[in-house]
């Protein structure tokens, strides 16, 4: 069998055996050839598989000028991340210019742990950008905090853009359209306000939520309604309310800064003072209404013990009278009624 015609393998079996012709040397150069071309074979191999499962993503960050190496997609893979979340993630912020510093800024690695933490890492980009549009102080550290806190970064940070409004009270929350408050005159008033917020992003974590802004505002209206002299008072000037709620700063501790509370509708309720008074006068009624029946039970009580009071008096004095028939009779008996109608003992 012609030489040529026998595979490497066995090429290298016979070379190895017979030594080819005692050449010990140059069977041990052929074994280092073999053997660094194979190791050629299999880089080449898993270059071609990484470029072929990597290739496009790894393209595609180094033309958005991203600097995410092929090894970095290669771990994001062994480390369970979505490479092209990150991959995506960074393009937009390289593009959007935010987060340019490579110790502080927006890193492959610090897109990687917000990813691991459970965090939504392309909201807290989009969070970001719409940050650094608007000119908010707003960087990576506290955007991927508030994502981690529960809260929607990307929604705080519209919220803080574009200011929302909210109703106090809410109808959908509370079931009520609007807030009851009396004044000292006694008349009810029912109130709706619209409360404008943004958000304040440093006190998002661990701030109060919407529910303790309405519940603060309305607590606020009543008061001020409740030490107003007249109702009238506050049908002519509403906003006096509004401006004595402001200034109590009920958006303290909470996420949100208040920016202006404006009263939608003002109605009025009830009498209730005058709806009190005649509860109270009305109970006033039956309250002399029982001590006059007590005092006339009272009365015929007496009444009943006076007249057992007589008979007793009255019977006491029919005893009295039989003991003088008996006397006289003792008196009989005994001779003592002559001896005392002679006048001697």
């Amino acid at each position: 069998m012609s030489e040529h015609l026998l595979p490497i393998g066995a090429r290298w079996g016979i070379l190895a055996a017979l030594g080819q012709g005692g050449n010990d040397n140059g069977g041990l150069w052929y074994l280092v050839y073999i053997g660094a071309f194979g190791l050629v074979l299999i880089a080449a191999f898993v270059l071609v598989l990484v470029m072929f499962s990597y290739g496009k993503l790894w393209l595609q960050a180094v033309m958005s000028n991203a600097h995410v190496s092929l090894m970095s997609l290669v771990g994001m893979s062994l480390r369970q991340v979505h490479a092209r979340t990150i991959v995506e993630a960074k393009i937009m912020a390289m593009q959007a210019a935010v987060g340019n510093d490579p110790h502080t800024g927006i890193t492959t690695r610090r897109l990687e742990a917000h990813y691991l933490a459970g965090g939504n890492v392309p909201r807290v980009i989009h969070a970001l950008i719409a940050a650094h549009r608007a000119d908010i102080d707003l960087d990576f550290d506290r955007a991927a905090a508030i994502d981690l806190a529960g809260r929607d970064v990307l929604d705080a940070v519209r919220t803080s853009v574009y200011p929302k409004v909210i109703d106090c009270p809410d109808p959908e929350k509370s079931g009520r359209t609007t807030l009851s408050a009396v004044a000292k005159n006694g008349v009810e008033l029912l109130v709706r306000a619209r409360v404008t917020v943004r958000t304040n992003l440093s006190q998002l974590i661990g701030g109060a939520t919407e529910e303790t802004i309405i519940a603060r505002v309305g607590e606020g209206i009543i008061t001020s309604i409740g030490a107003s002299t007249d109702h009238l008072e506050v049908m002519e000037n509403p906003d006096r309310i509004s401006k004595a709620v402001l200034q109590r700063g009920l958006d303290a501790h909470t996420a949100f800064e208040i920016v202006s509370i404006d009263i939608a509708d003002i109605d009025i309720g009830e009498n209730i003072g005058a709806r009190l008074q005649a509860d109270q006068a009305e109970a006033d009624t039956r309250k002399a209404q029982a001590l006059a029946e007590q005092r006339r039970a009272n009365a015929i009580a007496r009444e009943q013990e006076m007249k057992a009071e007589v008979a007793l008096n009255r019977s006491l004095v029919f005893l009295a009278e039989a003991e003088v028939p008996r006397a006289m009779a003792d008196a009989f008996r005994k001779g003592t009624l002559e001896t005392l109608r002679n006048g001697t003992p």
